[in-house]
This record gives C-alpha cells, structure tokens and sequence, in this order.
C-alpha cells in the first residue's frame, strides 16, 4: 500500500471509531494535515447527523465550511467529545510530536478540551523515541532568537522555519538532532522559556486512541 492509502484507510477507521457516538448536538474537534483532510472528506457524508465543528486552523476551517459542515469558535462550544488529528511522531505511550503543518498551539488549544484525542496516523509515524521529526517551537517574533539561544542550551539545533506566520500571527523554529528522553518534562522546560507561545511536544496530553495504519490493516491502541 502507498502511504496515501495508509492514511486513506485510517481516515476510514476513524469515522467507524466516532460514528455511533454522533448525535445532533455534538461538536467536533477537528485536526490540520494530510490525514485530517482525508478525515474531513469522509465526514461530509455525515454532516446531518451531528452539529458541526471547532478546527485547529484555518485551512481546516475551510475544508470543513466547502463541504458543508459548520464551524464553530471553541470560546462558543467549551469541551468537544472528540479531536482527530494527525501526528508527525507518536510513540507506545501515545505521546507525540505535532506542527509540521505549523498549527501545534492551536491543535494543543482543542487537543486540551477534549473528552477523547483520536490519533490517526501511517505506520511511518510509530517511532520509539520522539524526536527524528524536528520539534516546532512556535514563538513571539520579537523573542525568536532568545528562544533559539535558549534551545541550543537544552541540546537542539534550533532553525528558524522562514516564511512561515501561524494562523496566531507567530514565528516557527524547527529543533533538528534533539532526540527526547523525557516528553512530558521536555515539553514543561521548553513551553517555561519566555516569548516561547507552546511546542509541538503532546505529552502532558498525550492521545487517547491511536488508529495506526500498516500494511496489515489499522491498529487500536487505547490507554484511556
């Protein structure tokens, strides 16, 4: 199987996760990648039968509002029964790296006011240590070389993503050779750094369901 119908398939095995908890007042929390737009296409079908929902980024928002599902602000809704998003790493312990899309404080913002974290991914992305993906480091403009002079002092190659400005009007440094040991405590030293907005470490909430798709079909992990 190519890695597009990998994600094809956990797109699939998605929908089946969530669909017989739909009901006419359910929010959705909605992820930003690849995989999350092949999640978004799959839900179309079944806008009807739920009420609509909150994205993590703009062109998400988008992809959703062109297919007919509404899109709600996350200040409107509160807590959301479900997010599905994608992952550029996940481990055994459903921790992950997320934000080569540059959406991570955003998706962290939704990820934290969700009942369930759906994680959907390739087998590509199963790794046993976070880190070979370049960490994002989303960051106040003004302060981006301060934060990269205090990323060199925990161990990273700090480069500064150009071009780039997040849906929050922000900065990226992408953190290359910074394999991480510890992804909870990581992410706590890192998100302590000033003029630092979030990291694209999802540790301290970590998925709750990972849907991996290999060559054998989709795997379940489930850890809550």
């Amino acid at each position: 199987m190519t890695q597009d119908e990998l994600k094809a398939a956990v797109a699939d095995a998605a929908i089946k996760e969530i669909e017989p908890h739909l009901e006419k007042n359910t929010v959705l929390g909605i992820g930003t990648g690849s995989t999350a737009n092949l999640f978004i296409d799959r839900l179309a079908p079944l806008s009807e039968r739920f009420k609509g929902a909150v994205a993590s980024s703009e062109a998400s928002a988008k992809r959703l509002q062109a297919l007919g599902i509404e899109v709600f602000e996350l200040n409107s809704v509160g807590d959301v029964p479900f997010y599905i998003d994608g992952a550029d790493e996940v481990n055994a312990n459903l921790q992950m790296i997320k934000g080569g899309g540059a959406a991570l404080t955003r998706e962290k913002i939704v990820a934290a006011c969700a009942k369930r974290f759906i994680c959907i991914a390739d087998g590509s992305k199963y790794v046993a240590q976070l880190g070979n993906f370049p960490l994002p480091v989303e960051v106040i403009p003004m302060a981006r070389s301060y934060v990269a002079r205090e990323l060199v002092k925990l161990g990273a190659d700090p480069v500064y993503r150009q071009g780039v400005v997040t849906d929050n009007g922000n900065q990226i440094i992408d953190c290359f050779d910074f394999m991480i040991d510890d992804p909870a405590s990581m992410e706590a030293r890192i998100n302590a750094i000033v003029g630092v907005v979030t990291n694209g470490l999802f540790a301290q909430r970590g998925a709750d369901v990972l849907l991996l798709s290999t060559e054998n079909g989709v795997e379940r992990t489930a850890l809550r």
